[in-house]
Order: structure tokens, then C-alpha cells, then sequence
């Protein structure tokens, strides 16, 4: 078990102190808001219409139970936290709620969450709801992520789910379209994540979590990047001639595949001197980069969608 669940005592210093925002920031509202965006894109691009108050309903609970993943996320790692420069501000490393609290708060909206969806839309979009908070809180952050350097490959499943629940809220099943966006966010994570890890390594090498820049060296990480961008770029140019894609998509996914290809070739070329050099300037531009990204293929997905009803940018 990790240290984060038994080493509550140094963590309840000015309890009292916390407020309605450590409460939210433990729901990770960064990482909410991409839950909420692709679940949203999901719902819309799905070929069946849904009510706007389901489909407000469904997006809330979508967003509950995204942030449910990260309050117990944040209780399990608690021990880390306290250790990496990037997550001691955290509430409950800082001191403003214990790990005990954390624990409470996140079953109460994991619960809440699932039910709650399953009474406004179907079981499907429901239990693929439970199943990405397991995911994510029991398969990535309990096991994966203290054990191997693929952590993020395989973990990276948990935060790819949300358009396929939009998509099962609207249609009540699964489809390869709703695969099809599931792995494009499968995909993207890896070279994502390992380009923020490039210029983050002393953060993991500290808490003894096994990435990839500590456990094989930037030099591998690097390739990983180029080599998962390349693997990627078929899939999220290849979605455009499926009926979530079209010619708007096909432009926007050409561009930022081009870019994106750049970008992990630049990575790929550059020592450690050259980046050190310019404070690995390249490494961050591309992480940058990579967050347009993805919010670029699914701002065209539902561009796509928006148009259809009038015969307007389909094949």
C-alpha cells in the first residue's frame, strides 16, 4: 500500500483553513476541463440527438466523476506530492486537507457520479464511467505508475475514455468512430506527457517514480516521442474519412500532424547539451504545441458535427 494512505499525520496541519478551492483543486480542473471538452465533443458528433438538459446532466456527472478520479488520485499520491516541486502546492500536501478527507470526498462524487449518469442517460455511458475512475485510480495511479516506465502508455487509457462516454450518452452504445477518438487521445498522450517529462525529469527521479527519462535516459525518451508521433499521425489524419471527419477536419489534421511531426524530430535531434543549452526551449514548445494539439482535432470533430444538419463540410 502506498505511504499516502497511512501517513496522515504530518498532512493535518490548518485543516480549517481549507476552503471551496482546495476542495475544487482537488478535482484537478485542468485535467476536468479536457474531460469535459472531449466528453462534450463525443455527445455532439454522435448521430443520435440527445435532450439539452440530458445532455447538460450528462456532461456535469461526466465532469463529477472526472474530477472524482483526481481527488483520489491526489489521496493516493499524497506522499509523492509532498516531494516534487510541481505538486507540494497541492491541498493536501500543503496541509489543507487530509488524506482521509481527500479519500472521502472523491468516493462520495465516484459514487454519486456513476449513478447519477446511469439515471440520466443509459448503464453503458455509466459503467464506462466507473470503469475509466478504476482505471485511472486503481490500474495507473495504484500500479502502473510506481512499477514501469510505461506507466503513461498504458495509463494514458483513463483520460481517453471521455468522448466515448459522450459518445454512449448519445447513442447508447460503442462505435469505431467512438474508438477512433478514444485512440487519438491514446495515442497523443505518450509523446505529450514524455515531452513535459524531458524538462521534469529531477521532479520523478526525486519521488522514485519510474518515467521513462529516469528509468531508460532522455536519449530513449526522445525516440519514444518521435516514434509514437509518427504512429499517430495515421490515425488522426485517417479519422477524417470516417462520418465524424470531413474536409475541415482532413486541413486542421493535416497542419498540426505536420507540426506535431516537426516538433518530435526537433526533439529527437537535439542532445542534451543543445537543450540544457537553451533550457530545453524546443521540449517545451513542442509540449505547448501538443496541448493545441489535441483541442485542435476535436474543436474540428464537433466543427464537423456543427455543420452536417445543413449539408454543409461533409463528404
Amino acid at each position: 500500500m502506498s505511504d499516502a494512505s497511512i501517513n496522515t499525520t504530518g498532512a493535518q496541519t490548518q485543516i480549517g483553513d481549507a476552503g471551496f478551492g482546495d476542495y475544487f483543486a482537488l478535482l484537478k480542473p485542468r485535467v476536468m476541463s479536457l474531460v469535459v471538452f472531449t466528453a462534450l465533443v463525443g455527445l455532439l458528433a454522435a448521430p443520435v440527438g440527445v435532450h439539452p438538459v440530458i445532455g447538460f446532466a450528462a456532461i456535469l456527472f461526466i465532469a463529477v466523476g472526472g474530477g472524482a478520479s483526481g481527488a483520489l488520485n491526489m489521496w493516493w499520491d499524497a506522499d509523492i506530492d509532498r516531494i516534487m516541486k510541481r505538486t507540494k502546492g497541492r491541498p493536501i500536501p500543503a496541509g489543507k486537507i487530509t488524506e482521509g478527507e481527500a479519500f472521502a470526498f472523491g468516493m462520495t462524487l465516484s459514487v454519486m457520479s456513476v449513478i447519477m449518469l446511469a439515471l440520466a442517460s443509459n448503464f453503458v455511458a455509466a459503467g464506462l464511467l466507473a470503469f475509466t475512475i478504476f482505471f485511472y485510480v486503481v490500474i495507473y495511479s495504484m500500479w502502473l505508475k510506481r512499477w514501469t516506465p510505461q506507466n503513461i502508455v498504458i495509463g494514458g487509457a483513463a483520460g481517453a475514455f471521455p468522448p466515448m462516454i459522450g459518445w454512449a450518452v448519445a447513442t447508447g452504445g460503442i462505435s469505431v468512430e467512438s474508438v477512433l477518438m478514444f485512440t487519438l487521445i491514446f495515442m497523443w498522450t505518450p509523446p505529450h506527457f514524455w515531452a513535459l517529462c524531458l524538462f521534469m525529469k529531477s521532479d520523478y527521479e526525486n519521488a522514485g517514480v519510474p518515467m521513462l527519462t529516469v528509468t531508460h535516459g532522455r536519449r530513449a525518451t526522445r525516440t519514444h516521442i518521435l516514434v509514437y508521433t509518427i504512429l499517430l499521425a495515421p490515425i488522426a489524419v485517417g479519422t477524417a474519412f470516417t462520418s465524424i471527419g470531413g474536409p475541415i477536419y482532413l486541413a486542421v489534421a493535416l497542419l498540426l500532424n505536420a507540426l506535431f511531426l516537426k516538433g518530435a524530430w526537433d526533439i529527437w535531434r537535439r542532445d542534451e547539451v543543445q537543450a540544457e543549452a537553451d533550457k530545453y526551449r524546443t521540449e517545451k514548445k513542442v509540449f505547448a504545441l501538443s496541448l493545441f494539439y489535441l483541442f485542435g482535432h476535436f474543436t474540428a470533430i464537433l466543427a464537423q458535427s456543427a455543420l452536417a444538419p445543413f449539408g454543409i463540410g461533409g463528404w
